[in-house]
Order: C-alpha cells, then structure tokens, then sequence
C-alpha cells in the first residue's frame, strides 16, 4: 500500500512550540512565525504539521463531502500557524502534489493556482514576443 509523500517528511523532531527559536521570528501579520530564509536545514525539519496526524491532511477514501470540508479546515488552521507555510506551498506547487492539504492549499485550489500561474507565464511571453516585434520594426 502507498503512504501519502507527506509520511516522508516525518524525518526529525520538531521541538514541542513548533518553531526552533533560532531559526524562526514573528511575522508582520499576527505573530505566526517566519522561517529564518538563510538556514541551511531542510524546510519540512521546521514543519508544524509534522506533529499532527497525516489523515489531517489526506483523505480516506469515500469522505463525505462534509466531513472533507471540516478535515481541510482544520488543516488549514495548523498551515495557517507553520513557520514553512510558503515553503510548503512552493514544493507542492513544483511537484506538483496531488492529493493533501500542503502550503494550506487543497489539491483543487493548488490546480486553480497553476492554472493561473501558466496564464500569467503565457501573457507575459505574448507581451514579450509583442515588445520584440514593436522594436524591431
């Protein structure tokens, strides 16, 4: 049977707040900490979801769709509070992750992103390609 790629992660501890106070600080916005950006360790070893249960973030098969939406909610609410929230994200995002909450994104709001984010590529490629031709003619 395959284990979701979030069991891969469970690799380190993670101290007992979460957030290594060396390498995290307060955020801007509502003291969620902030990974420090020049520490060499991996991402996921500052992972708060580390601690929690992996059926958090995955689906059992056959969820009802209630049950789903308060599941990813409540994931949600512990993505919201992790000091690699981004970093989560951006990972899910290149792989790209198929199922789970990752970054605080569900799988259907991940593909909603990449979609845009292929439009923007594309508008900005036809922009470019539109700039050429206008300065070279």
């Amino acid at each position: 049977m395959l284990q979701p790629s979030h069991q891969s992660l469970q690799v380190a501890a993670v101290p007992a707040d979460g957030v290594s106070p060396a390498r995290a600080q307060s955020s801007a916005w509502g003291g969620v900490p902030v990974r420090d950006r020049n520490d060499d360790a991996p991402w996921h070893t500052e992972a708060v979801c580390r601690r929690d249960e992996a059926g958090l973030f995955f689906a059992p098969s056959k969820e009802p769709t209630a049950a789903r939406l308060s599941r990813e909610e409540a994931a949600k609410r512990v993505c919201a509070r992790c000091p690699v929230m981004v970093e989560c994200r951006e990972h899910a995002l290149l792989q790209p992750e198929p199922y789970g909450v990752w970054g605080g994104l569900t799988a259907a709001e991940r593909r909603v992103v990449l979609a845009r984010r292929r439009r923007r590529d594309l508008e900005l490629k036809k922009a470019a390609h539109t700039a050429g031709i206008a300065a070279a003619g």
